[in-house]
């Protein structure tokens, strides 16, 4: 219970605190990357019941000649690099975490 009362009030807290950054990250991401902003994966949560993890986009949806998206490493662009690098992009994650779908201790995703 204390530990799920920690992750409220810090993840808040953070999210009110970070709020500037992630409104233009969103906007950058928006721009460079296109919609949608977030990517969104379902994961195994607490006792394996699935919920919907979200990060920022990172990726383009490059696709080849036949409609196959691309490789990965030809999809990331420099700017997806530096959100990974500095690890902006799961910022989102505060998010899953006020939801109660993650933890700021313990295992990742």
């Amino acid at each position: 219970m204390l530990k799920r009362l920690l992750d409220i009030c810090v993840s808040g807290l953070a999210l009110l605190l970070l709020s500037p950054v992630l409104v233009v990250l969103a906007i950058l991401v928006r721009v460079k990357l296109g919609s949608p902003v977030l990517f969104r994966q379902t994961r195994p949560g607490l006792h394996g019941e699935p919920f919907e993890m979200m990060k920022f986009r990172t990726m383009t949806d490059g696709r080849d000649a036949n409609g196959e998206l691309l490789p990965d490493d030809q999809r990331l662009v420099p700017f997806g690099r530096f959100l990974r690098s500095s690890s902006l992009d799961e910022l989102p994650e505060l998010l899953n975490v006020l939801r109660g779908d993650m933890s700021l201790v313990g295992p990742r995703p």
